[in-house]
């Protein structure tokens, strides 16, 4: 922890944390109606949509790393102001203890009423509840669903934790000066996707991405890198002084790199996955995809690093009741707006558009901090 003056929280990034809530309403919502290989959501339409697929393959290119950078930052400004025990102590309280009650209560509904829509469960909810707990999927029903996020964070917080504090105490002019030049411009953004290119190259053929954290390797390894990347940025200044000089040209190779990606899936030439040398070129390429994503939308956002504003003050207080609410009232709703005669356009709006109001309400009527 750093004695003296605090540097100011950086309000572009809270800008980018309630970006990065509120896309979980429409990209859950669009899981609905999705065809491709990442799948099939908790309730599916028959009918499935081609434009909203392509949305799910876009945003989740770089979601969850933008979650995981922006988890890294928090945590870098939260030593700041934190002992080490404290700061333990705030993450137990933040994500151990959501994560134990929302397992019990969230998640079953969700797993009870895909069984029920995939027509393998005819009683009650009552009758299931029991049966959640029978074995870890896919040997049983019991899973996490949505609430992964939190176990991960938790785990990545608590061992990156001797990182964060040498990279908490290092900051300001200190750190500068003790950072090469080289580390101030473009060949430092570009660098930092090295471990990113080489850890999806060499374990994502073997881990294709299922949330189980004890055999996950590839995702551990991606959004611990992420939360690294996070804290590393806010104790440097000059990475985002480079973000600053080369805002378009970042832009410029996010949009290509995401148009090549998206135009092999489309036209299925995605190499199957294997430890061939196809396979992992298109996984490095991905991993570079996603980073060079992450610093275009930091550097979009950048501009409103002093703006505050009251929609950004509301959804700072709502945003983690919508991270825990939102799916599951999206599986609840689809279930009971899919069967619907209405558009496919409709039933995506009205899931989106009622969960939110959901999750907004909930943390009202329950007070949530």
């Amino acid at each position: 922890m750093v004695a003296g003056i605090h540097p100011p929280r950086s309000l572009d990034l809270d800008w980018l944390r309630l970006l990065a809530v509120l896309l979980l309403i429409p990209f859950h919502s669009a899981a609905v109606f999705y065809e491709g290989e990442l799948g099939r959501f908790y309730v599916a339409d028959a009918q499935s949509s081609a434009g909203l697929s392509v949305f799910i393959e876009f945003v989740h290119q770089w979601h969850m790393p933008l979650f995981f950078f922006l988890a890294g930052a928090a945590s870098w400004y939260s030593l700041q102001t934190r002992s080490a025990l404290a700061y333990l102590r705030q993450r137990l309280r933040r994500l151990l203890v959501p994560l134990l009650i929302g397992i019990p209560l969230l998640v079953p509904p969700q797993v009870y009423i895909h069984e029920l829509q995939a027509g393998q469960e005819k009683g009650s909810f009552l009758q299931f509840y029991p049966r959640f707990f029978d074995g870890i999927r896919p040997a049983g029903h019991f899973e996490w669903a949505h609430l992964w996020f939190l176990a991960y964070l938790l785990v990545i917080s608590i061992a990156c934790l001797p990182v964060m504090l040498r990279l908490s105490r290092e900051t300001g002019e200190r750190a500068e000066r003790r950072t090469p030049p080289a580390m101030h411009g473009l060949g430092a953004l570009i660098a930092l996707a090295a471990p990113l290119m080489l850890s999806e190259a060499l374990l994502r053929p073997h881990w294709a991405g299922f949330q189980n954290l004890y055999d996950d390797w590839a995702n551990l390894v991606l959004y611990l890198l992420y939360f690294v990347y996070g804290a590393l940025f806010c104790s440097r200044g000059g990475l985002w002084c480079a973000l600053d000089r080369n805002r378009r040209l970042l832009l410029a190779t996010a949009g290509l790199s995401m148009v090549l990606l998206l135009a092999l899936s489309l036209r299925g030439m995605v190499p199957e996955r294997a430890y061939s040398a196809p396979y992992m070129v298109h996984q490095a390429f991905r991993g570079f995809n996603s980073w060079s994503w992450v610093l275009a939308l930091l550097a979009l956002a950048r501009p409103y690093r002093g703006r505050s504003h009251p929609l950004l003050r509301y959804g700072n207080r709502v945003g983690f009741s919508i991270v825990l609410f939102h799916q599951p009232l999206i599986v609840l709703i689809a279930f009971v707006v899919v069967p619907l005669p209405v558009a496919l356009t409709v039933k995506f709006v009205l899931i989106g558009l009622t969960s939110l109001l959901l999750s907004a309400g909930l943390h009202d009527l329950l007070r949530l901090r």
